[in-house]
């Protein structure tokens, strides 16, 4: 009888634990050192999608890069943040112009952070009534916060003609947002605002300029495996094959 009964508790709770965990909107995973994932979600094409955003904590304050896809969890996200490290987010840099990057920017620009895409991002959100950032980027950048510095670099036209990925070179973490997809991916994703001749090339110029990333960040699928990147780069090779 007690068998039976730690039986069905285990079962209670194991199945309430996946249920709690199926239901979370925002999930904040440590990457390495002063590096955290947060993921929310969204609807595409009928199933639960994960957008993976990243942050990093500084002495004097946090650095996020793009904005959660969910518009519910602009403020808990930064309520976590402020809850975990006990620091404020002081900049915000969206990596394109799609709202699963820049939803949050003028929500976040009205609590007194830093908002930042590239001119071409800018041009794109206003062609497309997303929303805008306060800060413009024109050309590929170097970002110093305390004893960490990132840079960014416009590769070329891929998932959109604006894409940008984020570099850092001591850690060797490449945050690639939405132009690199994950190492299990079936294909490039959503290719309406994209370039298909162009990404191959594109993701390419990535590969080239840095080599041997520690850890590769994409936006939707798994981003603990490496290979994401070339993987894409043969996705984008049979994507072109395929229109030529």
């Amino acid at each position: 009888m007690r068998t039976t009964f730690f039986t069905l508790v285990c079962i209670f709770f194991f199945t309430s634990a996946r249920g709690q965990k199926a239901n979370n909107k925002l999930d904040i995973t440590a990457l390495t050192g002063n590096f955290y994932i947060y993921t929310t979600y969204n609807e595409y094409q009928g199933s639960k999608t994960p957008a993976h955003g990243m942050y990093l904590v500084t002495k004097k304050g946090v650095v996020l890069f793009d904005t959660p896809w969910d518009t519910t969890q602009f403020q808990p996200l930064l309520d976590s943040i402020q809850k975990r490290h006990q620091k404020k987010v002081l900049f915000c840099l969206a990596t394109h112009w799609h709202s699963d990057r820049t939803a949050g920017l003028e929500y976040y620009e009205q609590q007194g952070i830093k908002t930042y895409t590239t001119a071409l991002t800018d041009q794109w959100s206003k062609k497309e009534n997303a929303k805008r950032a306060a800060n413009l980027i024109y050309r590929d950048t170097v970002f110093h916060f305390d004893e960490y510095s990132f840079e960014t670099y416009y590769p070329g036209e891929g998932h959109t003609a604006d894409n940008i990925v984020v570099w850092f070179g001591k850690e060797k973490i490449l945050y690639g947002g939405c132009l690199i997809k994950g190492a299990d991916a079936e294909n490039l994703g959503f290719l309406g605002d994209g370039n298909t001749q162009a990404y191959v090339t594109t993701l390419l110029n990535v590969q080239k300029k840095y080599a041997n990333p520690k850890h590769i960040i994409v936006s939707h699928a798994n981003w603990k495996n490496n290979n994401s990147l070339k993987h894409s780069i043969e996705l984008a090779k049979e994507l072109k094959k395929a229109k030529d």
